[in-house]
């Protein structure tokens, strides 16, 4: 496929070098003009402080748990289930005992984790 910057791209296996976070967890991003994935892998235990963003967050756990802490709301998330968090609201995110794998759908685009490619 052509490197062409407005058309489709392709990352196969082993392109995306995971890069560090916060401390105990990585990550991989890619994004379009308009959306952005990412994929975390997160260590037991590890802990995203309260927080909040104008992105948009869907969040899918693939492996282990996240203990999400929202103002009224805490809920573990397990594989295989989502947790849809709007634009600009306050939380907190912890790895469960096992840590967890996970992907975030983004919208808009975080600059900060925008890969440069």
């Amino acid at each position: 496929m052509k490197d062409d910057p407005g058309g489709p791209r392709y990352f196969p296996l082993g392109s995306l070098p995971l890069r560090l976070d916060v401390s105990g967890a990585s990550y991989w991003a890619v994004a379009l003009d308009r959306a952005m994935l990412s994929y975390f892998e997160v260590g037991p235990h590890t802990r995203f402080e309260r927080h909040s963003h104008e992105s948009e967050q869907i969040t899918l756990v693939l492996e282990g748990a996240l203990v999400f802490e929202f103002d009224d709301l805490c809920v573990t998330v397990a594989p295989g289930e989502v947790v849809a968090i709007p634009a600009n609201a306050p939380h907190a995110v912890t790895g469960g005992p096992a840590g967890a794998k996970a992907v975030d759908a983004w919208s808009p685009v975080r600059p900060e984790y925008r890969a440069e490619r």
